[in-house]
């Protein structure tokens, strides 16, 4: 607690520090200053989204985007903390270290594979199943990304109802210079890694293309944790006049990753290397295409119409016990246990029309956005299967029904529509409404279930509201605040009994609440900043409760175990000093300070229900602060960024002594330092990226369910080197 007081009183100096550097500025800017040159496109990595563009409208909302150009990231292997690092609060999972999920959530959420955000490649949503598993599966290639886009919570009403709001990877523009460019990067790096990207793209007449292939492999820095990862994409782009333009994409991701399992608290201080899991692999195959019609109707009329899919499979193979099970042969039959083989099949359809309009009022411009959102998905979920006894990755099942084999079945229609009212030249206003409306069916087959109990029928049926506004000072400042509300819909884990001890309420609510916040941010010559607070309600979290039947036997009852609230603060500053014609320093604190609650709830203790009202959320520190210092040149630049990251529970109970398995238990907080250097040289580029510079032994989460209850170490010290060319 002391170290963590500390990092925050820092943070708080040099937010201090920074407000000073801009009223220092402010009284000398009818001063003329020297002429700096510092000719690099890389001098800032971090911005800010337009008030509106296309048929979507920002104005108030907090928002953050990420130019990958700009930055020194790992980006070959996706490192989260080094990608996000000037994201104030975004939580990393790294649940293993080759790059083939992105594992995040801001405020105080869960990070699992970023499904509690509206994930977007391109504006194609790309959550696997947003009423059944909304989990994004799908895996881009950082290469392939130009930005990646941030909208929070409060942009629930506009792009879907999740409590985190929007992230969307907005791939490179195909080369509008000429026929036929050429990218390439190829980086190699600790733990066998061996990386390729190559794209192609160009412009002839009225039509554009892009394509690229991906492939990676990497031993992993634990033993039985290697990956084959490869992806590809084509877009094309037709526009037969300056008004219209249409486009057309298909992008794939594949991945099989050996699963290396748990660890105990005891295994991890003896060797965070080492495997518990020989046997495990998991397997996901996703399709992204999409359709797009962008249409200027007038000179004030904008007009989007998006339909996309997310099509493909989600495979594993596992030997699925606690950590502190063996997986041995067993004496008797001189064979390994059978795995269970799962097997999730995606079908998850989406369409939406969007439309933007400008007008005045008293010589003012406001601008109106409306749309409508179809869904249509079937997730067809097979698990328990009885798989082989063998080591490879295989699906075989050696009995042809599954335990579980059941569809989840969704529609929904979403109309929204939210009004920017420019009250003044600095003041704007912007109200929101958002309706969803439909349905959840799931049927199927549980072995050890009655048949009559599994189907179960879950509607979705929430007006939502909200409200920003902006005011920017003369200065081009801005103070904004929001206020959204959101919803979460109960997805097919939470309605599955696990056992036949298990019952899931047939009268189950979706989570839901709402975001509060309210910043200031700007820019002045030298210094940038975006400081804010914020408010997040996650009431009817779901959970697991005992009870007795009228027979007084004891079962688990899955149910909306109470409500949550995170409040904390957002703090981000950079000040870029010019020291000489083409060199420029710059420092920056990106630091968020939280308080996680259980408001109201209770939950299953053995066959007991414990009051957690007060406890800590899980996997909510009090403080991410990450930290960083760049010396950039028109060559190039060399960064060095530390990431803290406070204590966290793993369990609702805030048990601090770990299980015997690793399942539960105080997750340590840690410190990690990168070394990370771009050196550009015309047409190549070279990336240096030493991570884990002190090689620390840290985890950052113990899941309690895949990849397994227990510890799974983070990656330590490694490097990578990644040459890159155009042409």
């Amino acid at each position: 607690m002391e170290q963590t007081t500390n990092i925050s009183f820092l943070t708080l100096f040099i937010l201090l520090l920074s407000l000073q550097v801009v009223a220092q500025e402010d009284t000398l800017r009818s001063r003329k200053l020297n002429e700096v040159e510092v000719k690099s496109k890389r001098l800032h990595d971090i911005n800010r989204l337009p008030e509106s563009s296309g048929t979507n409208l920002w104005s108030g909302k907090k928002n953050e985007v990420i130019s990958l150009s700009g930055t020194n990231a790992n980006i070959a292997e996706k490192t989260g903390r080094q990608i996000f690092a000037k994201i104030p609060g975004v939580f990393v999972y790294d649940m293993d270290g080759s790059g083939n999920q992105m594992n995040i959530s801001t405020r105080g959420l869960d990070p699992h594979r970023g499904w509690e955000f509206n994930i977007r490649r391109n504006g194609s949503i790309t959550n696997s199943d947003v009423y059944g598993y909304p989990a994004s599966h799908y895996s881009i290639p950082m290469e392939a990304v130009d930005r990646i886009e941030l909208v929070r919570g409060t942009g629930s009403l506009q792009y879907g109802a999740q409590f985190g709001g929007m992230l969307n990877y907005v791939t490179k523009a195909p080369d509008s210079t000429r026929a036929f460019g050429l990218e390439s990067i190829t980086s190699v790096g600790s733990y066998g890694l061996v990386s390729s990207y190559i794209a192609a793209s160009g412009t002839i007449g009225k039509f554009q293309y892009a394509t690229y292939y991906s492939k990676r492999v990497s031993d992993g820095y634990r033993t039985n944790s290697e990956t084959q990862y490869d992806a590809q994409s084509v877009q094309l782009i037709y526009a037969p006049v300056s008004t219209l333009k249409l486009t057309a994409e298909l992008s794939r991701s594949n991945y099989i990753y050996h699963i290396p399992g748990a660890l105990t608290d005891g295994q991890f201080e003896q060797d965070p290397q080492q495997s518990t899991r020989a046997r495990n692999y998991f397997n996901p195959e996703i399709y992204v295409p999409s359709f797009t019609m962008d249409w200027q109707v007038g000179r004030n009329t904008k007009v989007s119409w998006l339909t996309s899919a997310v099509l493909g499979y989600r495979n594993s193979v596992m030997f699925d016990r606690p950590a502190n099970v063996e997986d041995v042969i067993d004496p008797v039959t001189n064979q390994y246990a059978a795995r269970q083989v799962d097997i999730d099949n995606f079908n998850s359809y989406t369409s939406e029309l969007r439309l933007l309009h400008n007008y005045s009022i008293r010589n003012l411009e406001s601008k109106l956005v409306a749309g409508v959102q179809y869904f249509n998905n079937d997730l067809h979920r097979r698990q328990q299967g009885k798989g082989t006894t063998g080591s490879d990755f295989d699906l075989t099942v050696t009995d042809p029904a599954f335990g579980r084999d059941m569809h989840l079945k969704s529609t929904n229609v979403a109309l929204f529509i939210e009004n920017k009212f420019q009250l003044t030249k600095a003041l704007a206003l912007t109200p929101g409404i958002r309706y969803e409306s439909g349905q959840s069916n799931m049927t199927g087959v549980i072995s050890y279930y009655d048949a009559d109990e599994v189907p179960n029928t879950i509607e979705h049926k929430f007006p939502l509201l909200g409200i920003n506004a902006q005011y920017t000072l003369p200065q081009g400042h801005t103070f904004y605040a929001g206020w959204s509300q959101a919803y979460r819909p109960v997805i097919f884990k939470d309605i599955i009994p696990a056992s036949v001890y298990e019952q899931a309420d047939k009268n189950l609510k979706d989570a839901y609440g709402y975001n509060l916040e309210a910043g200031f941010r700007g820019n002045s010559r030298f210094l940038r900043w975006d400081v804010s607070m914020f408010h997040l309600q996650y009431n009817n979290r779901l959970g697991s409760q005992a009870m007795r039947n009228a027979q007084d036997e004891f079962y688990i009852y899955r149910t909306n175990i109470g409500n949550a609230a995170t409040t904390g603060a957002e703090i981000y500053t950079e000040y870029v000093a010019p020291l000489r014609k083409h060199i420029a320093f710059s420092v920056f604190t990106s630091t968020a300070l939280f308080k996680g609650r259980y408001t109201h709830a209770q939950i299953r203790s053995g066959e007991d229900n414990v009051d957690v009202s007060g406890n800590k959320l899980e996997s909510v520190p009090e403080i991410i602060t990450r930290n960083g210092v760049t010396l950039r040149s028109k060559f190039g630049s060399v960064s060095l960024l530390y990431s803290y990251v406070g204590d966290s529970f793993a369990d609702a109970l805030n048990t601090v002594a770990p299980s015997a398995n690793g399942a539960v238990g105080l997750v340590a907080g840690y410190g990690l330092l990168d070394l990370n250097s771009t050196l550009v040289i015309r047409q190549v580029t070279v990336r240096v990226n030493v991570n884990n510079v002190t090689n620390q032994s840290y985890f950052t989460k113990r899941p309690s369910f895949y990849p397994g209850p227990g510890i799974w170490p983070s990656d330590g010290r490694s490097f990578v080197v990644s040459v890159g060319f155009k042409v």
